[in-house]
């Protein structure tokens, strides 16, 4: 079958700059990349980024096959998520503030690594699915990029894949952005002060969920 067969590549070339426009727009999971760069670097930062990136991929593909309509519909879902991710995320943050816990940078070892991958990734994926308003933006961006005339079953995964590579490019450039902040802190040997930045940004974005 020919891939024209497959997609209406008018329609995909609005999409992807339209998408990244979006992407890199700073959101909860784009300051979460940010803050999480500047404490535990770009290499540790991507374990919570495969989380929010299963997140994004679920919630996009339940969005266009309707299923996230009726998610909206019980916001209590959304009500345990939100408030247990953003209780957890401000504590996180409080920690980081007092340069302690597991994602502070340790003012005598400053490479120290204690949180796990799994952690990491859960913080991506709660910080993706818990917010309904992301849920309510898929509903309203995706379904103008389907083409009723093609196969649903053959643009999902394209749609899907260009959404992920996307997501994934702005993250690692909020991730870079923290990274570069986190050296030019250190030259100066503030380390606390990395981590007062970083945690400020954890309780904003703990807070912006619970409330959002």
């Amino acid at each position: 079958m020919d891939i024209l067969d497959l997609i209406n590549f008018t329609l995909l070339l609005v999409f992807i700059p339209t998408f990244f426009f979006v992407s890199i727009t700073p959101g909860m999971c784009m300051t979460l990349s940010l803050s999480m760069g500047m404490t535990i670097g770009l290499k540790k930062t991507l374990f919570m980024m495969f989380g929010e990136l299963i997140g994004v991929g679920l919630v996009a593909t339940c969005s266009v096959i309707g299923v996230a309509t009726i998610m909206l519909k019980y916001p209590t879902v959304f009500f345990v998520l939100k408030y247990l991710g953003g209780a957890y995320l401000i504590y996180l943050g409080i920690m980081m503030w007092l340069s302690k816990g597991k994602m502070a940078l340790n003012l005598k070892k400053s490479n120290e690594f204690n949180i796990s991958k799994k952690s990491l990734a859960m913080q991506g994926f709660i910080t993706a699915i818990a917010n309904p308003k992301g849920w309510a933006f898929f509903i309203s961006l995706l379904p103008p990029f389907i083409d009723k005339k093609l196969p649903m079953l053959s643009q999902l995964p394209i749609l899907i894949l260009m959404i992920l590579v996307i997501e994934f490019l702005c993250l690692n450039i909020y991730a870079t952005g923290g990274v570069t902040l986190r050296k030019l802190l250190k030259d100066s040997s503030n380390v606390r002060m990395i981590n007062k930045i970083a945690g400020t940004l954890m309780i904003f974005i703990g807070v912006w969920l619970a409330l959002s």
